[in-house]
Parts: structure tokens; C-alpha cells; sequence
């Protein structure tokens, strides 16, 4: 970031006003900018409209993704369209009323459509922007629109709104239409930027599942391996571990994604027992599961030394199977589906999957144990890959958030 950028916030923050801006209704803006308050520059939730062809666009929740993509269309017969149901058409905003979706930033701009006539369910409110509605998107999905309006949310706990009033009446800083083509161009390209790399991630991702398809049934063999699989019970092959009194270890968390990582990385709140003398020993090498959501496969290796709440099972692996494979193995779906027959339980909230029942279920490997090693390589190799991606694509979303916050309030100017 330049010197001068830097300065200028710096005076901002503290109030001032740097030259060649101004203050107005709250906001410190180029000179040649003005603010205006949402319903100055949009028709909020528009009357529907006179002719409406007999198939129509309908978008719920589902359909929109949490960065403001609409994932797919649902093509349905307009007299199935409930009257409470608010119309767009091509180019509108549709921004989330309801918690949790409006706190992630749910919301869409119907620029790519192809229908010139949608309904939004009843979790949108819309937007019909006078402006570029390109840029008026990007201050719907800016931190400080959903902050502000999250504080003006009302109703009971879990189903809170925002009212149109609230949306109506916030203010944000609006330039010259030039300059808004520009700021918009700027920012639908960084979009594109991202959507690209997440392509790229998806399709590695494809790529990973279909060597563990292949390389985990036999159905593929690596280079210079050609030996025997057998069958045997997983009780064979791995013991459980039940080591207590282990508090001076740190605290662990086995999750569905991220696999077992330092508790103290989770952005979660503490609930641990205070008393941890009866929380299990993880060795390097082990492979942890949650005891009630294994058949939901939520189980990973363990790169990390310490203990873990009793709710979970740990197992230490024999000295015939290297762990990393079976790690892959147990996310495989056929195996995600042996567990869930074998957990216990009335129902899906209460099914868990003790050792001895673990124990009981049969797996078929390669009895070459430097067989289960490289296919365990590969497959890292591949979840390397994909992390790098993943961690790319973050700092893009995080040039995007910084580019926002420049642009969208006139700090950096795209015109003299």
C-alpha cells in the first residue's frame, strides 16, 4: 500500500478530513462523490410487473451462494408462484433478510440471468438499482452494509430480519457514473479472478476423488506393484487406545474438514471439562473419529501429540498397516456407509459407532504394506495441491474484502 493511501486513512480514522474530500452524513468522501440512502437510488421489493411470461425464474436460499453467485436456476409455472414472493428481473439485487444467511453475506446479483422475469422467496428482499447496479451489488456484500444492518435486525432469537426500513434508510457514498463503472469493473473482475481458482480447486478436487476411487479398490495399481489384497476385520488391524491422565498434552480436535488440529485454532468457545484427567491419549500416527458422527465421516490422521474429550475413539494402528491409508479409505463412501450400518442408535442423532462394533466390520487392502504407503503419498500429494489452492484462493477473497473497503468509500480513486 502506498504512503499517501496509508496517511489518508490514518487522517480518516482519526476524524480528519484529507484534501480533496469532504464529510458528509457521517461518511468522508472525494469531493466529487455524494452519499444518498437506498431508497434514493433503488425501488425496494418492486411491484410485480404487468405481463409475465407463464415460466418464470424462482430463487430460495439454496440457490445462492454465500459469495453472491446463483448456483442454479429453478424454472417453474408462474401460477405455482405464491403472491407473497417478490419479482425481479434481469439486473436486480437480491440481498438475505433472515439470520444465519444474512450474517454470511448471502445475496445475488441477477446480472447473468437469462430470464428477464424471477421471484425471490420470501428470505430475499430486492433491489432495483437507478445506479449501476453492479456497483450498488458490491455495497449489499461490503462489510459495513452487513454489519450496520445486522445491528438493526428484529425479531426472536434465530429468526431475526432486516426490515425494509432499515435497508430503505442506509446511506452509502455514491460517485460519479464513470467511476462507478470503474469501481464495478475492478471488482467483477477480482470476482473472476476467484471463480476461476475455485474451478480450479473443484476439478482437483474431482481429480483426488477419483484416484481414491481407483487406488483404494484396486482397480488401478501403481507402478511396480502387483501383490496380494486380503480381507480382514478392521479389529485386526487397529486396537483402541484408552490412555487417560494425560492434562499436561495439549487440547485436540478431530473435525470433518480440517482433520485433527490444535483445539485452540477452532474460532470456537471452550466447553472442555475442566477436569481432563479422563480425556484420551492421541499419538502421532493414530487415527481419531467422533464416536456419534462416524458415519458421517468425520475421522482423520493425526500429525499431533495430545488428548481429546471422551467422545471420541482413537485408534492405534498395528504394525502392518500404515495409517495415512486407511485414513483415505475410511472417506470413502461405501466405507462411510459400513459405519453408519454398524453405529447404533434409534435414530441418526443418537447412532454411534463404538470400537467393538468397529471392530467387526471388514475391509479389503494390500497386504504390502509399502503398497498402502505410496498410494497414501499420492493421495497427500493431491491434498497438498489442493490446500495450496485453497489458501490462494483465500488471499484473493482477502484482496477482494481489501479492495472493497478502498474503492467502495473513495479512499483510492479509479478517476482523477
Amino acid at each position: 500500500m502506498r504512503p499517501e493511501i496509508r496517511q489518508r486513512i490514518e487522517m480518516i480514522r482519526r476524524g480528519e478530513v484529507p484534501e480533496g474530500y469532504k464529510k458528509k452524513c457521517g461518511k468522508v468522501i472525494p469531493l466529487t462523490w455524494d452519499t444518498s440512502k437506498m431508497k434514493e437510488i433503488c425501488i425496494i421489493n418492486p411491484l410485480r410487473p404487468e405481463v409475465i411470461p407463464e415460466k418464470v425464474v424462482f430463487l430460495s436460499m439454496t440457490d445462492v451462494s454465500e459469495d453472491g453467485k446463483i448456483l442454479h436456476q429453478q424454472k417453474v409455472d408462474y401460477q405455482s408462484v405464491k403472491q407473497g414472493f417478490t419479482p425481479f428481473q434481469k439486473g436486480d439485487i437480491l440481498v438475505a433478510k433472515i439470520t444465519p444467511c444474512f450474517e454470511n453475506g448471502k445475496g445475488a446479483h441477477t446480472e447473468r440471468l437469462v430470464t428477464d422475469v424471477g421471484f425471490g422467496s420470501t428470505e430475499f428482499h430486492v433491489l432495483r438499482s437507478k445506479i449501476n447496479s453492479t456497483y450498488t451489488f458490491y455495497h449489499t456484500v461490503f462489510e459495513n452494509f452487513r454489519k450496520k444492518l445486522e445491528r438493526e435486525m428484529t425479531g426472536s432469537a434465530g429468526q431475526k430480519r432486516v426490515q425494509t426500513a432499515s435497508l430503505a434508510n442506509y446511506s452509502i457514498a455514491v460517485p460519479p457514473a464513470t467511476e462507478q463503472q470503474k469501481i464495478a469493473a475492478i471488482l467483477t473482475t477480482q470476482d473472476k479472478v476467484i471463480e476461476l481458482k475455485e474451478k480450479r480447486l473443484a476439478e482437483k478436487q474431482r481429480q483426488k476423488k477419483y484416484l481414491m476411487q481407483q487406488l483404494l479398490t484396486g482397480k488401478k495399481r501403481l507402478p511396480g506393484f502387483g501383490g496380494e489384497w486380503r480381507e480382514e476385520h478392521l479389529g485386526k488391524l487397529f486396537s483402541e487406545r484408552k490412555e487417560t491422565n494425560c492434562e499436561g498434552l495439549e487440547m485436540l480436535a478431530i473435525t470433518g474438514t480440517q482433520g485433527i488440529i490444535p483445539r485452540k485454532e477452532l474460532d470456537l468457545k471452550d466447553n472442555s471439562s475442566e477436569d481432563k484427567s479422563k480425556y484420551l491419549r492421541v499419538c502421532i500416527g493414530d487415527i481419531g473419529y467422533n464416536t456419534m458422527r462416524m458415519w458421517q465421516g468425520v475421522s482423520a490422521y493425526s500429525d499431533y501429540e495430545g488428548i481429546v474429550s471422551p467422545a471420541y475413539t482413537i485408534l492405534k494402528p498395528s504394525l502392518l498397516v500404515d495409517a495415512k491409508y486407511f485414513a483415505y479409505l475410511f472417506k470413502m463412501p461405501e466405507m462411510i456407509f459400513l459405519f453408519y450400518r454398524f453405529s447404533q442408535g434409534l435414530v441418526d442423532d443418537t447412532r454411534n459407532l463404538k470400537y467393538e462394533n468397529f471392530k467387526k466390520i471388514k475391509v479389503v487392502y494390500p497386504v504390502d504394506k509399502s503398497e498402502q504407503t505410496a498410494i497414501a503419498q499420492v493421495l497427500s500429494t493431491a491434498d497438498h495441491e489442493i490446500n495450496l489452492l485453497r489458501q490462494d484462493i483465500e488471499q484473493e477473497k482477502q484482496k477482494k474484502k481489501a479492495l472493497m473497503q478502498l474503492l467502495l468509500t473513495g479512499i483510492v480513486r479509479v478517476c482523477p
